[in-house]
């Protein structure tokens, strides 16, 4: 066997265990990587890491503040800004 197959985390089945996106039964895969319990679903693909409660630990949302790769998109020189201006006619009454 390869050492790359001898190194990898022993998945197992969690009997029981439903997943929380597809609601599937007996199909979450969980095993530890460096201490942190992970789960899988292999019906429709869900993943997640879990804390010393058992609690599933959110990922951050992807945002233009974390995320350096995003760019600003040029702006396209077709479009023209509109303004608006308040009708003189339609004055408040004072």
């Amino acid at each position: 066997m390869s050492e790359e197959i001898l190194n990898q985390p022993v998945k197992r089945f969690i009997a029981g265990a439903v997943c929380p996106a597809c609601e599937a039964m007996d199909t979450i895969q969980m095993w530890d990587e460096d201490g942190t319990p992970n789960r899988h679903c292999v019906t429709c693909g869900y993943a997640d890491t879990l804390d010393v409660n058992g609690n599933s630990v959110p990922r951050e949302l992807p945002t233009r503040v974390n995320v350096s790769a995003l760019k600003p998109k040029a702006a396209d020189p077709k479009v023209q800004t509109v303004q608006f201006f308040p009708n003189p006619k339609l004055k408040k009454p004072e």
